[in-house]
């Protein structure tokens, strides 16, 4: 199941699905640990002797946030019950506190007691072994606990009850459920203590008049000491639920503003997600720098790993896009963290976990008996080319100097080197799918974006030797594409090529939407006959013919793969393959008739979002359902840096018009 609702502060992150279920809880980096794991973690109401669970079906829900806010606005109604509850979740922009409020109304004619009930499943550190769960009467809350995690719950009315009953207990183990049957009663047993797997729920009571609404404020707070989590529970109590998530509502309505933007024609469904997409991604960014992929732990049912990883081509794009929307003391955090992480030689690795220690990886160091690089090439060359634009943006000259030497020079040093000596293309490495090992369209286009880069800020320093070597070798790499991946015979690019033993390339034909790097990494311009070709290819044969639409990676695309009918269906609508197409159109753009098609896509993406404006993957062909994670955060940054282009180019066109 998707996850339709994320919060976050950057230390703290949170997730909940439709059912307004907390699916994950990461702490103490976004990405890292998950304490929750996908368990459910419920809301229950008892009324007239009847129980429900808010993700029973019964239930008439509407997911989504507060308007430019990362606090979240849901309601959920049962008809037959007669009762309706209106909630508002955040997490703290500053202090690791999770805050509920939930508006309950009594539909009904007649006076009623209310029962709501929190469940709470937790699996501390990854694993329900060791966990502890107890009540503190002091507190009046309860607590759960293992070596240097706590997570302490408790709440109150409007009316200033506190926790009507508690019950701590076993789940999963020697028949026992989980104190989330022991709620369905409407009573629980009050059990103060249990270890090993254990969980807790705890209950409000309510009394309501005929339509009448009455309010509960929950919270969750974590730390890593006892003593942190009893001083965040006063700090809760002391300034009040209310006034904490009034401030957390403005701070997100201040941040997402703060550079005024004019949207120009673009329409308030589009302007909406841009909005929402920025507040999203700031959620999947950890304040030591990792970017991470996404954080939807629903992948484990299909994959036992997930993608709560930091990829640095990933994180490259969604800096580049960041920092283009105005944001780029967000990002400098990230260009740090690849400075740490860069090895010796010059190059990234896979993928990263947010304390910067090397992630779980499949491509090998050797193959066939010979050595070989386990990289991805264009994710070393992504960041070098991020950096290059963010100078020109922002001339940062003391930041770059900084990088300059142990992440800029030692990346393009290798960028250079690793070459093939008789083409002048990059050898062979993982393409950006992870799929195939092979030398690349896209793979080429970024190394020679990233080389431009570097020329450009080795000449800021004075090193005019280093410029000028920089400079050779990027456009020996252009040249090199032209002459060994492009197809006369096609009119088009190559996905890439493979080196056979006797040396001699074997071209790879498969029509793949990455293609869009040449004009992104500004190989050749997009007007360039080529580029038009190859986009034009793209556009006719990997557009999914259905409707749904959107354009798929790949003609066969293996990868979560819905049909096998490849003429009408080459793979599922990727959100960031189709936002490609539209940035081609916008780059391309010389009046209204491209940017119409440009803003096309972009009512596209936003048509097909989920309900609360969270972007997956991929979407099914013929449903239009989310497939893979949701949110996948380089969706989401592609938007971003969808709509700020085409914002640019409208301001362009215009003041050409204008003269």
């Amino acid at each position: 199941m998707p996850r339709e609702l994320v919060l976050g502060n950057g230390q703290l992150l949170v997730n909940f699905d439709s059912g307004l279920s907390m699916r994950d809880l990461y702490y103490p980096y976004v990405g890292w640990d998950n304490h929750i794991v996908g368990n459910r973690n419920s809301i229950g109401v008892y009324i007239d002797n009847i129980f429900s669970w808010l993700d029973e079906s019964s239930w008439l829900r509407q997911v989504n946030y507060l308007k430019e806010t990362l606090v979240t606005n849901c309601s959920a109604y049962h008809p037959k019950l007669e009762i309706k509850l209106l909630i508002n979740d955040a997490v703290h922009f500053r202090h690791n506190i999770i805050l509920k409020k939930v508006k309950v109304v009594n539909t009904s004619s007649r006076t009623r007691e209310v029962r709501v009930f929190f469940t709470h499943d937790l699996n501390i550190d990854g694993s329900e072994v060791g966990d502890t769960a107890i009540y503190n009467p002091d507190l009046n809350a309860i607590y759960h606990y293992k070596r240097n995690r706590y997570f302490l719950f408790n709440g109150y009315t409007d009316d200033k009850e506190g926790i009507f009953q508690f019950a701590v207990g076993t789940k999963r183990f020697g028949g026992a459920e989980g104190t989330w049957r022991d709620a369905e009663d409407g009573i629980l047993e009050g059990n103060t203590i249990a270890q090993g797997s254990v969980d807790s729920t705890i209950s409000f009571r309510l009394n309501l008049e005929p339509e009448e609404a009455k309010y509960i404020y929950y919270w969750v707070v974590v730390g890593a000491t006892y003593s942190e989590i009893v001083d965040l529970n006063r700090y809760v109590l002391e300034n009040t639920p209310e006034k904490l998530l009034r401030k957390v509502r403005d701070y997100w309505r201040t941040w997402v503003n703060k550079n005024n933007q004019n949207y120009y024609d673009l329409p308030p469904k589009v302007i909406e997600l841009y909005k929402k997409s920025l507040l999203i991604v700031r959620t999947q960014i950890d304040n030591g720098g990792a970017i991470i992929a996404a954080n939807d732990s629903d992948i484990l049912k299909s994959a036992r790993d997930h993608y709560s990883y930091m990829w640095p081509r990933d994180g490259a794009l969604v800096a580049f896009a960041l920092d283009k929307a105005g944001y780029p003391e967000v990002t400098t955090p990230f260009y740090r963290f690849c400075k740490r992480v860069l090895t010796s030689s010059g190059y990234l690795l896979h993928k990263y976990n947010p304390d910067g220690s090397v992630g779980s990886s499949w491509h090998p160091w050797s193959y066939k008996g010979q050595k070989q690089l386990p990289i991805q090439e264009d994710e070393t060359a992504l960041v070098l080319f991020a950096l290059g634009e963010y100078y020109k943006r922002d001339k940062d000259f003391e930041f770059i100097a900084k990088l300059y030497k142990p992440l800029i020079r030692k990346a393009a040093d290798f960028l250079v080197a690793y070459r093939d000596k008789e083409t002048g293309l990059p050898l062979e490495s993982y393409d950006l799918w992870e799929e195939r090992r092979g030398i690349f369209t896209f793979t080429a286009a970024t190394v020679y974006g990233g080389l431009m880069a570097a020329a450009n800020i080795a000449e800021l320093f004075g090193d005019k030797y280093l410029s000028v070597k920089y400079k050779k070798a990027a456009l020996e790499i252009k040249e090199a594409i032209e002459k060994n991946l492009y197809s006369e015979k096609l009119g088009r690019f190559l996905r890439g090529a493979y080196l056979k033993e006797d040396g001699s390339l074997e071209p790879d034909f498969t029509l793949e939407s990455s293609l869009f790097a040449l004009f992104f990494c500004k190989v050749l311009p997009p007007d360039d006959p080529r580029v038009v070709n190859t986009m034009r290819a793209i556009q006719e044969g990997l557009w999914v013919k259905t409707d749904v639409g959107g354009v798929a990676r790949y003609t066969d695309d293996y990868y979560f793969q819905q049909s096998q009918d490849i003429e009408n269906v080459p793979g599922n609508p990727w959100f960031i393959c189709t936002l490609w197409l539209a940035q081609w159109y916008i780059a391309l753009a010389k009046g209204d008739e491209e940017l119409a098609i440009a803003k096309k896509i972009l009512e596209w993406v936003a048509d097909h979002a989920l309900e609360s404006g969270v972007l997956s993957e991929q979407l099914h062909p013929y449903s239009g359902k989310p497939l893979s994670v949701a949110p996948l955060t380089w969706s989401h940054s592609t938007f971003i840096l969808a709509v700020v282009e085409y914002i640019e180019k409208y301001q362009e066109l215009k003041a050409v018009n204008c003269n």
